[in-house]
């Protein structure tokens, strides 16, 4: 018996009969669904099978199989410390954050605009002033800057990765239309792409959600790449699967994947466990990627090992500050 999942306004519904869909489409038509032999979340527009009852005088539209966003191609280099490199036709454009630029072709010309340069954010200047707001919210720059390529034949420029770890490419198309990552993780993509913001609902996960709280959602059905620290895990949950995830090693879920905060065990763990006062539940069905080594724990390991904060200033000296009073540091 095939069973359906919904997904509207923030909240997953299922699972559900065919019956169940049914009513559930007629009530939600601008809903989000998945059943089993879906590769990802579909508009409710796009399935055939339930559209058809959700508006009887309308029938479903075809697919959409031209993007709207940039086509481009791109490889990946390097294993700890990555960049991409993008390579573009004329006339075709990528959009980067501020300051990611590794090289470029001399033909692709640089353009430094306010927001995101997508078409969601084109409609005059309050529409351009409301995305770079969102984009500051999210603690990235009001600024993006977008390559053209304006000359003959290819041209490539690259992005580099700001700290170790992968960089990990994502077709939004493939993927229901929109991704929500970690704030910071958002590196280069193919113009069309919006980029917005994304904040949780439920009190528990905004107050004590951390580095989940605020999050950046791109949406569009161009390719995006976003970087993440140490190693990377890409986990398929099934429906109702649910996986326990430090807030900090989150780095992106699809649209259909429940993020939520729970309390991590009992006062003596919360407090002497060393894994924090909460963690995220991450509830399928849908994708999820996750990172070894989120930046704010490499930052506060290296702060700890600071000189000022008592950490040692030689590599491997047994004598430690003794040994630099003897050298008259």
């Amino acid at each position: 018996m095939t069973q359906w999942y919904f997904n509207y306004e923030n909240r997953q519904t299922g699972p559900l009969t065919h019956e169940e869909a049914l009513r559930e489409a007629k009530l939600h038509p601008d809903a989000m669904v998945w059943r089993e032999g879906f590769s990802h979340w579909l508009p409710l527009a796009q399935v055939t099978e339930l559209q058809a009852s959700a508006d009887p005088w309308r029938s479903a539209p075809p697919p959409v199989s031209q993007r709207s966003a940039h086509e481009i191609d791109y490889t990946l280099f390097g294993e700890e410390m990555q960049y991409v490199e993008i390579e573009l036709d004329p006339g075709e454009s990528a959009v980067a954050e501020a300051g990611s630029m590794m090289y470029k072709d001399a033909s692709i010309d640089m353009q430094t605009v306010f927001g995101d340069a997508s078409q969601q954010q084109s409609s005059g200047f309050m529409g351009k002033l409301l995305g770079a707001g969102k984009r500051l919210i999210t603690g990235e720059s009001l600024f993006t800057t977008v390559f053209t390529h304006n000359g003959h034949g290819k041209a490539h420029v690259a992005f580099a990765a700001p700290y170790p770890g992968k960089i990990i490419p994502v077709d939004l198309q493939e993927n229901g239309g929109r991704l929500i990552c970690q704030k910071d993780s958002f590196l280069c993509a193919a113009r069309g792409v919006s980029l917005g913001i994304y904040f949780q609902r439920r009190i528990m996960t905004g107050l004590f959600g951390g580095e989940g709280f605020v999050m950046q959602k791109l949406e569009g059905d161009g390719m995006v790449f976003v970087h993440a620290g140490g190693t990377i895990l890409k986990r398929e949950l099934a429906p109702g699967e649910v996986l326990h995830v430090d807030t900090g090693c989150v780095v992106a879920l699809q649209d259909s994947v429940d993020f939520d905060i729970v309390q991590a065990g009992g006062i003596k763990t919360m407090f002497f466990g060393g894994e924090g006062l909460f963690f995220a539940t991450l509830r399928g069905p849908g994708t999820v990627w996750l990172q070894s080594l989120p930046f704010s724990r490499l930052a506060g390991r290296m702060l700890m090992a600071a000189p000022q904060n008592g950490g040692s200033v030689g590599e491997g000296s047994v004598l430690g500050r003794l040994g630099n009073i003897l050298d008259g540091d």
